[in-house]
Formats: C-alpha cells, sequence, structure tokens
C-alpha cells in the first residue's frame, strides 16, 4: 500500500490489479489491522462507530476478495 494525497494506491503484483483506497478511515483500517485482536477492534480505533461499520466491512471484504488483502483470523468475520 502506498500512501497519496487522496488516501492509497494498492498493486498486486501477481494479478498485476491496482486499487485506490479513496478513504482515509478504511486506510487507516488497513494499516492498522495486524496491530488489533479482530476488524471491530481496528475499525473502532480509526473513529467508525458500531452502526457506521457496514461499508467499512463490505470494503474490506472487497480487498480481501481481489487479494489484496490476504484473509487471516483478523478478516475471517469479514468473509
Amino acid at each position: 500500500m502506498r500512501p497519496e494525497p487522496f488516501g492509497a494506491l494498492l498493486y498486486h503484483f501477481g494479478t498485476r490489479k491496482l486499487s485506490f483506497l479513496k478513504n482515509r478511515t478504511i486506510v487507516a483500517v488497513v494499516e492498522s489491522l495486524a496491530e488489533h485482536p479482530d476488524v471491530g477492534s481496528a475499525l473502532a480505533a480509526a473513529g467508525v462507530d458500531p452502526g457506521q461499520e457496514a461499508p467499512y466491512l463490505h470494503a474490506l471484504g472487497v480487498l480481501v476478495d481481489s487479494n489484496m488483502l490476504i484473509a487471516h483470523t483478523v478478516l475471517e468475520e469479514v468473509r
């Protein structure tokens, strides 16, 4: 993931797929996933209210499905 003024750029070297994260909150969540025991904790740390998690969970699921993020135990609840 490469930080950009608009958010971040992700590149998958295997598929050559390029993804743009245009929401700084999702960038913060992705950057901090390894530091938290679960996705909910990462979302809370980024300031996402529990009632507003759905779009972020969807975005993380899309990143997992496209192999931009590797699903580990912390991401299993997204799928």
